[in-house]
């Protein structure tokens, strides 16, 4: 046997407890955080301004409060379309909680009180928008329809495409990869406290296709050298050589993608872009999962099917 193998077979139990630890973790914060739902899931108003200099958020999250009956969130973001010269541009989401719609008084009445508050920063709202509970339900019921549809066709084609090493098990262990992906992605959202919205159904359907598709490499990698070392072969030397052989191609192209993203991450966080740090964030922990649950899970669970499988035998 090649020395140079690396053994994630035999380091299964260390990876399956490191996945383990992070899940637990995960649930701990969602016990204590809860989820928090974005209106476009939840229901709800929302009032955006425009504005023009640098207004501390605290004092203007206090004035935006002591306007309105109702309990409020706000996100502050620049506005780099803006025409202003003179001094930088904002924009400044206002989410109300409940399903209950704002009325045009109580916009007014909050305008009002922001200009007077700031008369030099030139309040405008630029959108105001209310979503019904129900409908927000009903779009994230379609968004989670899109994930679990999405699953189901990768799995039938693994299963299909993988069926001289055992396609089922190829396809259902490529599952709980993404599974695993998809939890870790979740819980990136929960311990960072940041709202779920229609970029998390983004970047769950992206580190799916991606996921899947180092999860793909490998596998055919497997079968390639399944068909050279002959079925007397221990199948877990067969899947650690071959995953040795493209760890390099894996850790390469996770690593081009992560700088993309953390390029891309670093101007949102430079400009106060609030939905696309909300995105590459996350992407970025799901780039790593990716790339860790191909090797570390789905591998070695194969594994341990197949073993069991030939064992039964």
């Amino acid at each position: 046997m090649d020395n140079k193998v690396l053994r994630f077979t035999k380091a299964s139990k260390i990876f399956f407890g490191i996945s383990l630890s992070i899940v637990l973790i995960g649930i701990i914060c969602n016990i204590f955080f809860g989820t928090q739902l974005d209106i476009q899931f939840r229901g709800g108003s929302y009032i955006s301004y425009s504005y023009v200099g640098e207004i501390q958020k605290n004092a203007l999250d206090d004035v935006i409060q002591d306007n309105t009956e109702m309990q409020v969130t706000t996100s502050v973001s620049s506005d780099m379309l803006s025409n202003s010269k003179n001094k930088e541009a904002y924009t400044v989401k206002v989410q109300f909680a409940g399903s209950k719609a704002i009325s045009s008084h109580d916009q007014d009445t909050l305008t009002k009180a922001l200009q007077k508050a700031y008369p030099d920063a030139k309040f405008k709202v630029q959108e105001a928008s209310a979503i019904e509970s129900t409908m927000g339900f009903k779009f994230l019921m379609k968004c989670l329809a899109a994930v679990a549809i999405a699953c189901i066709l990768m799995v039938i084609y693994v299963t299909i495409r993988f069926r001289r090493i055992g396609g089922l098990s190829a396809g259902v262990m490529a599952l709980v990869a993404l599974f695993h992906d998809v939890a870790m992605i979740y819980f990136m959202y929960i311990i960072f406290q940041m709202s779920i919205d229609s970029n998390f159904i983004a970047v769950v359907l992206m580190i799916l296709g991606y996921s899947l598709n180092d999860t793909i490499v490998i596998y055919d990698r497997v079968r390639e050298e399944r068909r050279k070392m002959g079925s007397k072969t221990d199948i877990g030397y067969v899947f650690d050589y071959s995953a040795t052989r493209v760890l390099k191609r894996t850790i390469f192209t996770s690593v081009t993608t992560l700088i993309a993203i953390g390029t891309v991450l670093v101007i949102s966080i430079i400009f106060n872009i609030d939905s696309v740090t909300s995105f590459a964030l996350p992407m970025m922990i799901g780039v790593i999962s990716g790339c860790y649950s191909s090797v570390c899970i789905a591998g070695p669970l194969w594994v341990i099917w197949q073993r069991h499988k030939a064992k039964k035998n």
